[in-house]
């Protein structure tokens, strides 16, 4: 299918041919009827990409920051390819669409297949959108009508934020498309309604539409204009809804509000708020958040979770519901709005016009496609493998892999290291499908799909590389085993004992095959050359070592899915494994025991648990301490080692610097860049996988080190010690820490 996609470094806009998105439940699969460019986003983007580097950071000072942080404590060169990286990604374009229901996703209720439905879709042949952001359209709305319902909705949360009267005086500055729906829906209300603007036409139309207007191309005073139309006291309310840096319709706003008076700011102006001019009248001012209650809210968005009516009375799709009810009783018309139209595949040119001076306003894309559409190519509505480059042909010599997740850490990180190891590159899949376009334009991987069963069962696939959200993990490694697959997966390897053992079990059935399946979890940090130097050095020293492993994991909000125990397992278990199983690796000995510690809660703790403390014991009489704190600053290093042994001292920082006291012959090395070993991990997997031999880390250490990662929380949560025999596995009686996925994350409010 065709969609619009614009790249952030360059601000090109395309139309691609990607795989259809995968359907999920809670949500709609939508074939797209008609959908409409919003002018302010859209053109906001546009200029965005096609400002230069130094540009683009003028606009985003808080990144700018945190990417000088990244090159005090990673480097320069890692920094450059991480923003290189960011910048490189593109963006799926538009959030106005209208379209018919192909399929309907487990959880959803109220819709069906046929029915005619506006959602926030982007531009795209084939959309699916969550239950929430989808409403069923009144017969009387035409398509076209529809399309505007997105961008009206945002006009009226903003004035639910103003909460105007019926008979009070209000002012709209900026008269775009969000401006002029903003003067329909007020009048509607029973308000008296002023626009300003510099577009003539636009203007006219405000006019046309119940307004009384202020020409600033003329050099009209739009405060005195105001103040006259309130008769002399202010107007009530004021609705922002123009597009420009400058602080001048914030200041103008507070001139012309009367004494507490509100200000509704819709667009994006500059904020910088004169004291003077607020306090002497008491004025509010609050920033109202796109269609309202729900938004950016995953519960909500993503699974489906409405918010109760008597408690929330307009949330996103209740505000879809108004604009249509609006639109269907003739209350807002939005035919003159509309100035041009484009078919789909002259997409470009629709954002060429979009960014020139010509006029324009509401710009409609149209779709040849009909709601019956099958995909030829994949058999089915569902999924899509579209053929990118030339087709992979598999050897006996050279593995072919498959990649299922095509997110920044794969693409940046996971998918060129396999590529630099030799790996022949046959398919990559991914939810939406325009990551995994991306990734397979970017590095020659001839098949694309959503359908990761695609590439688990496909006969030209040896090696399954899983790099999706973390609780899709153990199902991928199940079914990749099943397909006699060999398996990288991205830590971790499982979010509970009982998928854990689910993974044993798979594991133990393709053994008694006689085949031996290589499983890899990206544990790379054990390949990181200053920590292979430090096993080196180590060798021949059987006494006990004492290791201390700070991590200044950095905060991660409690609502993020990395929190969520279902999704992301928490932090330790995802990612504080990296080290447990370093120092399993450096200690050469399984853990015998453990104990743990967590932070108090208290005032501003959302989460305790991504703040703690763990000793392992192991059994060679070494303990090693993790300190994993996410309560640090992100200017301080994130990964330091220090290891006490035999009246020596060994110290790795943040995998650059590596100092050594009391070591004869040696005081250290430093390198230009951080390496924490995920191309050296990637290249003693592949070779594995070439030579028949199982994989660098012995499943039974995997297997070790995830379980170890369950009974940290257990132990911060009970305060008692957890027991291992010598071999690593636990004592007869003793409870997995995780048995469901029932557990809870450790959360105090703050």
């Amino acid at each position: 299918m065709q969609q619009v996609v614009q790249s952030f470094r360059d601000g090109k806009t395309m139309v691609v041919d990607v795989p259809w998105p995968h359907l999920k439940p809670q949500h709609l699969l939508i074939g797209t009827r008609t959908s409409l460019i919003s002018a302010g986003t859209e053109r906001m983007l546009l200029e965005f990409g096609k400002a230069g580097l130094l540009k683009k950071a003028y606009g985003q000072p808080a990144q700018v920051r945190r990417v000088l942080e990244k090159i005090r404590t990673d480097g320069l060169l890692p920094t450059v390819e991480a923003v290189r990286s960011k910048l490189d990604h593109p963006i799926s374009m538009g959030y106005s669409n209208v379209g018919t229901v192909l399929e309907v996703g487990d959880g959803v209720a109220g819709f069906e297949k046929g029915d005619r439905v506006v959602s926030n879709g982007p531009h795209a042949e084939v959309v699916a959108v969550g239950k929430n952001l989808c409403n069923k359209i009144p017969a009387n709305v035409p398509d076209e009508m529809a399309a505007f319902t997105v961008v009206g909705a945002i006009a009226l949360e903003g004035i639910r934020r103003a909460a105007p009267t019926l008979g009070e005086s209000v002012a709209g500055i900026g008269l775009g498309l969000v401006g002029l729906l903003t003067v329909q829906l007020l009048r509607a209300h029973g308000c008296r309604v002023i626009g300003i603007d510099v577009n003539q036409d636009r203007i006219a139309l405000a006019r046309q539409f119940g307004a009384e207007t202020v020409d600033l191309s003329r050099g009209a005073d739009p405060v005195q204009a105001a103040v006259s139309f309130s008769r002399g006291s202010g107007v009530d309310a004021v609705l922002i809804a123009a597009a420009t840096k400058s602080e001048q319709p914030l200041r103008q706003a507070a001139l012309m509000s009367r004494k507490r008076g509100r200000i509704v700011l819709i667009g994006d102006v500059g904020t910088q708020i004169s004291r003077s001019d607020f306090y002497k009248k008491e004025l509010s001012f609050q920033v109202s958040c796109s269609y309202g209650p729900g938004r950016y809210d995953p519960q909500y968005e993503e699974r489906g979770h409405d918010y109760p009516l008597p408690y929330v009375r307009w949330t996103e799709q209740r505000n879809f519901d108004a604009v249509l009810d609006m639109m269907s009783e003739g209350r807002i018309d939005v035919g003159p709005l509309i100035s041009h139209r484009f078919s789909l595949p002259r997409a470009v040119d629709a954002y060429e016009l979009l960014a020139s001076s010509e006029p324009s306003l509401g710009i409609l894309l149209g779709y040849a496609q009909s709601s019956s559409r099958q995909n030829e190519d994949s058999g089915g509505p569902l999924v899509n493998l579209r053929v990118v480059g030339p087709t992979a042909v598999k050897t006996n010599e050279t593995p072919s892999v498959g990649f299922i997740g095509a997110g920044n850490f794969a693409s940046r990180v996971l998918i060129p290291a396999f590529q630099k190891a030799g790996a022949r590159m046959h398919m990559v899949a991914s939810t939406g499908g325009v990551s995994g376009w991306h990734a397979a334009r970017k590095f020659e991987i001839p098949h694309v799909t959503t359908d990761a069963k695609q590439v688990i069962e496909s006969a030209d696939v040896d090696i399954v590389v899983v790099a999706t959200r973390h609780d899709t993990h153990a199902g991928f490694v199940r079914e990749a085993l099943k397909a006699g697959k060999h398996v990288f997966v991205e830590k971790p390897l499982a979010l509970n004992q009982r998928e854990l053992d689910e993974i044993i079990g798979s594991y133990r059935s393709v053994q008694r095959t006689g085949w031996e399946a290589a499983v890899m979890v990206g544990f790379n940090r054990r390949f990181a050359p200053h920590v292979r130097t430090i096993a080196q050095m180590l060798e021949g020293f059987d006494e006990p070592k004492s290791f201390v492993l700070t991590v200044n994991a950095g905060a991660i909000p409690a609502d993020h899915w990395t929190q969520d125990p279902h999704v992301g397992g928490g932090r330790i278990i995802g990612e504080a494994c990296h080290f447990i199983d370093l120092l399993r690796f450096l200690c050469g000995h399984p853990v015998t025991a453990l104990q743990a510690t967590m932070i108090g809660a208290g005032p501003g703790v959302a989460v305790r648990e991504d703040k703690m403390s763990f000793t392992l014991q192991f059994a060679d009489g070494s303990f090693g301490t993790v300190h994993y704190l996410a309560n640090g600053s992100r200017a301080f290093p994130k990964e330091r080692l220090d290891l006490f042994c035999g009246g020596r001292v060994i110290q790795l920082d943040n995998f650059r610097k590596l100092r050594a006291y009391g070591w004869r012959g040696f005081r250290g090395r430093s390198a230009w860049r951080q390496d924490k070993g995920y191309a050296a991990e990637v290249a003693a997997f592949l070779d594995a996988v070439k030579s028949g031999q199982s994989a660098p880390i012995p499943f039974e250490q995997v297997v070790e080190t995830t379980r170890v990662s369950f009974d940290v929380l257990q132990a911060a949560a009970s305060g008692q010690t957890v027991r291992y025999p010598a071999d690593g596995t636990p004592t007869a009686g003793t409870e997995p820490a995780v048995s469901t996925n029932d557990r809870e994350p450790i959360v105090q409010s703050a």
